[in-house]
């Protein structure tokens, strides 16, 4: 039987110390499995070359920590700033309050920044302002991406006319009561716990953290938040010809929400983290404390973040499948999008960097996405025009012109309810904080990055369903 011996190993590269019988265990096992030991040595070195890849397999995990222990440099801790924030463009300045633009000039003083962009959305968020998006040099803002990691959008299209929504109202408004599930610690009992491959997901193996997480996936999977979270049937006007679909008038169902207890608290773990390495990291940046990515730390929760990721993206498919269904309905064409996430991008002098997007759409050239209104106006479906100086970017929505708190204290309910019913607009829930009055006007969001997007078609909700109470997530 062939071995490998930790003579192989150092002929190969492999310094000494633990990593040597970490690595010999590894081979044994991979021996063992069937292999020969020329794709063993393969299979060790691909380790070495990227230990974040294999934190979630089952053989090679504890090689992986040991490679990013032996190989993690003694990072000084960084402290100071620039003392100049570092110029960024702003789309939109005039629909922009002063607290988010400081809030930013802050973000592009760290010293891991290398470029930065506000979208005419911006508000107030944690550390980076929502619609910020900032690009960093090999290190990860677990705060930058936000606390509800990977919210994003889901567009479904269906190829019959919205008029079915006002001849068969209780069908519809019936599908999104029984079929969406809001709220903070909602979650699905019994048989109507959905299933779908994220839940046999490797990389919930791959932490302590994750393995506690998954019992709250199986929970939440198909579950919306609170907040601005929702789902709702609506008009869909297509401008152009597009997935096989001729211009015209759709019915679509559109929601928004992440993923949940998962990424809150994958968020909160790490972020915590990220503080306590930089602990003389100034007070006005403390929550855009960073991760290196050469850290076993950093690497971990850009699993972890992956991971919520794909879980948003079941959740909505859960959401989407189980509201159509109740009506009868299959898709003609789908669109989704991130926009609390990190991306390895690459600038246009060649560099990688990581690219932030707290509240704001990937706009690539020819990228789809979809950017909403408010549970009253309009949302839209747009395409990328690849602007490098927005960091290929653009805004996540209409952006809130009122606090949470504000909008409670100053927005009646008679108010909000007359511009519902003057749009022909239904809603089944919802709080007074997610009033439309407290929001941005989409159109003049939309007219601000004109040169960032091309609308391709756009959304007018009709029946809307969301959370009861005020919150976050």
């Amino acid at each position: 039987m062939e071995i490998v011996t930790g003579k192989i190993l150092k002929l190969n590269g492999w310094p000494d110390g633990k990593i040597i019988a970490v690595a010999k265990d590894a081979a044994a096992r991979l021996l063992e499995s069937g292999l020969d030991r020329d794709t063993v040595l393969a299979r060790l070195s691909a380790v070495r070359a990227d230990p974040g890849s294999f934190l979630a397999d089952e053989v090679l995990s504890d090689l992986a920590r040991e490679c990013l222990r032996v190989n993690q440099p003694r990072e000084k801790e960084v402290a100071d700033l620039r003392e100049e924030a570092m110029s960024y463009p702003i789309w939109g300045r005039e629909n922009i309050d002063d607290q988010s633009l400081a809030q930013m000039d802050n973000a592009m003083r760290l010293p891991i920044t290398v470029a930065g962009a506000l979208m005419p959305d911006a508000h107030v968020g944690y550390g980076l302002p929502i619609g910020g998006v900032l690009a960093t040099e090999n290190a990860v803002i677990p705060y930058a991406v936000g606390v509800d990691i990977a919210c994003r959008m889901r567009l479904s299209i269906y190829e019959v006319s919205p008029h079915l929504l006002g001849q068969k109202p209780a069908l519809f408004e019936n599908a999104l009561w029984n079929e969406t599930a809001f709220g903070m610690g909602s979650e699905w009992k019994g048989s109507r716990r959905a299933s779908h491959p994220v839940l046999d997901d490797s990389a919930w193996s791959a932490t302590r953290l994750l393995q506690t997480l998954h019992d709250n996936a199986v929970k939440q999977l198909g579950t919306s938040g609170t907040g601005n979270h929702f789902v709702e049937w609506g008009t869909f006007r297509l401008h152009e010809p597009l997935f096989g679909l001729q211009p015209g008038e759709y019915l679509a169902l559109l929601s928004h929400s992440g993923s949940r207890s998962v990424g809150f608290k994958i968020a909160d773990r790490y972020s915590k983290l990220a503080m306590e390495k930089h602990p003389h990291l100034d007070k006005s940046v403390r929550r855009l404390a960073w991760l290196s990515l050469d850290s076993e730390e950093g690497q971990e929760y850009w699993l972890s973040m992956e991971l919520a990721g794909r879980f948003a993206s079941a959740n909505h498919y859960i959401i989407h499948h189980r509201v159509a269904e109740a009506v009868g309905l299959k898709e003609a064409a789908v669109v989704e999008n991130h926009h609390n996430f990190a991306w390895r991008e690459r600038l246009p002098d060649g560099r990688e960097v990581i690219v932030h997007r707290k509240g704001a759409t990937p706009a690539g050239k020819g990228v789809l996405g979809v950017i909403p209104g408010s549970m009253a106006d309009a949302g839209y479906l747009v395409r990328g025009l690849g602007v490098a100086a927005s960091l290929q970017s653009a805004s996540h929505g209409a952006g809130r012109m009122m606090s949470r708190k504000a909008a409670l204290n100053s927005i009646a309910k008679s108010a909000r309810d007359a511009y519902l019913k003057e749009r022909g607009v239904t809603l089944l829930g919802g709080g007074l904080d997610e009033s439309p009055q407290a929001y941005k006007p989409i159109d003049t969001i939309l007219a601000a990055q004109h040169d960032l997007v091309e609308v391709v078609g756009k959304f007018s909700p009709r029946i809307v369903r969301m959370a009861d109470e005020a919150g976050e997530f």
